[in-house]
């Protein structure tokens, strides 16, 4: 999953977004450098990647986006998860929502800035300033990301024909998501609830 996700299953919790956000640029033992709830959102993120990455739906949407991206698949079907959440109604019941809970993410996020890791701190006034939360639900903000991903891998040269499987296997994407959404969101519920009693 990708950052929205991420960010809607830390279940409003300032310490556990916070790592579910920072997970990418926290290195081995470097995660031992932040506080317990902290540490707990970066293992949580690291768990809903786990369950993202092994689920069938997943699986199964890779092969749209492999001949062209090969390891690269689930970076974009990341991305496409996240347009389809802010898209759904049973999650966000209209846009006003997703706007709100964008604003809310960033202004909680914003209280960490001093504890961010470097690459991330570098990030994230882009992210508040273009509403990447929020954009995730409109196909052009998905061609921009799909852009963005494209700016920092090493091996892909052009992203517009990831944006090309995008919209031509639309339904596809869809059915997956909605099968595997339901089942990922009790799951991160639940793996929280197992981390902090750990």
């Amino acid at each position: 999953m990708n950052y929205l996700a991420h960010a809607y299953l830390s279940f409003n919790e300032s310490d556990i977004l916070v790592g579910n956000m920072i997970s990418d640029f926290v290195k081995g033992k470097k995660k031992f450098d932040f506080s317990p709830g902290i540490q707990t959102g970066i293992m949580l993120h690291r768990a809903i990647d786990e369950f993202t990455d092994t689920h069938e739906a997943t699986i199964f949407a890779k092969q749209f986006f492999r001949p062209q991206y090969r390891l690269y698949a689930a970076a974009f079907i990341d991305i496409v998860y996240d347009y389809f959440l802010a898209n759904d109604p049973n999650e966000f019941a209209s846009e006003q929502a997703l706007y709100d809970f964008s604003q809310d993410t960033y202004r909680m996020l914003s209280a960490y800035e001093s504890i961010f890791p470097s690459s991330f701190l570098v990030m994230f006034p882009f992210m508040r300033q273009h509403n990447w939360l929020y954009n995730y639900r409109w196909p052009e903000g998905i061609r921009k990301s799909f852009g963005g991903l494209a700016r920092r891998a090493r091996y892909i040269e052009d992203a517009e024909p990831a944006f090309v499987v995008f919209e031509e296997n639309h339904e596809a994407l869809k059915q997956g998501y909605d099968h595997f959404f339901p089942l990922l969101k009790p799951f991160a519920a639940r793996q929280l609830e197992l981390l902090k009693t750990t």
